[in-house]
């Protein structure tokens, strides 16, 4: 990590936490991505991955980087957010958004860069990490994932009859009898379908199956199958990936979590998400050495559940303490 050399200047801008870049970067394929930076050059360098896949950056993912300390890198993978074109799901694997982060590191002149990521985020965080271990200062995950179809059907299959059944009878009653065997591959099939009559309600029923699961206290427990209006665009991305298994081999996060030796860790997670359980983040603590999980109580999956920005923020304040 650079050291904190020149703080204060950035407090002389009028918004500390305006871009100090913005372009689209072309990384080939066809695509081109939205990248910004923040914070202050010559800061620490840092990355930050968001969820889904499928999602984007905020500007709120802004604030969770010191500005006087950082500097902070923020994109929009494939196909999401402001990258173009919006939804394509053509060369978009893991491996891809991994080859796509080394063109964003090396376009920034960073040798090594602290890694920070949610959920899906901290999926390919790992990925990442994993591969170019010698690039990376420091992980921060939240909601930690891990890819695999086990941990999806631990989702959809146990944890949502469990705790939201009459959720889960509207999530399975929504298919066809002969497709409730199989339900995630069903939905995966019909979002994936190329007519909107058979994606788009499969799609309005998985995204609002996963944000009642994702949120402490949901406002909505039950779905409206005649609902209308703008289709939400990370189901068709989740698809995409969790039906490839998220383009990695089984366990494959787990079983390489070796290569992690050597780069600090900090784990934060919700007691009660169930997205991403506690198990799982404690799993891999217990093979990663340098790593730590911190628990925070009275929080589910997303980033806004009461103290988990804050957490997060800490997090990588500390990492950044230790470099």
């Amino acid at each position: 990590m650079a050291p904190d050399a020149d703080v204060g200047k950035v407090a002389r801008r009028a918004d500390p936490f305006a871009p100090l870049t913005s372009e689209w970067l072309d990384v080939g394929d066809g695509h081109d991505l939205h990248v910004e930076s923040v914070g202050r050059e010559g800061g620490i360098p840092a990355v930050y991955l968001h969820g889904g896949p499928g999602s984007g950056c905020q500007p709120d993912h802004r604030r969770l980087f010191d500005p006087e300390r950082f500097h902070a890198v923020l994109f929009d993978q494939r196909g999401c957010g402001r990258s173009r074109p919006k939804g394509s799901r053509d060369n978009n694997t893991t491996q891809h958004l991994i080859a796509d982060m080394e063109k964003i590191r090396e376009r920034f002149g960073f040798a090594r860069w602290m890694v920070v990521g949610g959920s899906w985020g901290a999926t390919l965080a790992l990925a990442y990490a994993q591969a170019h271990p010698e690039r990376v200062s420091g992980l921060v995950l939240r909601a930690t994932f891990l890819g695999t179809a086990e941990e999806l059907d631990d989702v959809f299959l146990r944890a949502l009859p469990r705790f939201y059944p009459a959720l889960s009878e509207d999530f399975l009653n929504f298919l066809p009898e002969s497709e409730r065997a199989a339900p995630l591959a069903a939905y995966y099939r019909r979002i994936l379908d190329p007519d909107a009559a058979v994606h788009a309600p499969a799609a309005r029923a998985w995204h609002d199956t996963e944000r009642a699961l994702s949120e402490h206290t949901p406002k909505q427990t039950r779905l409206d199958l005649k609902a209308s209006g703008a289709l939400p665009s990370t189901p068709f991305m989740e698809a995409h990936y969790f039906a490839n298994n998220c383009f990695m081999r089984p366990r494959q996060l787990m079983d390489e979590a070796g290569k992690l030796a050597g780069i600090p860790g900090i784990l934060v997670q919700g007691r009660y998400d169930l997205l991403c359980p506690p198990a799982t983040s404690h799993a891999l603590a217990a093979r990663w050495p340098g790593s730590e999980v911190r628990i925070i109580d009275g929080a589910g999956h997303i980033l806004y559940d009461p103290g988990i920005r804050n957490a997060v923020m800490k997090a990588i304040a500390d990492l950044a303490a230790k470099g």
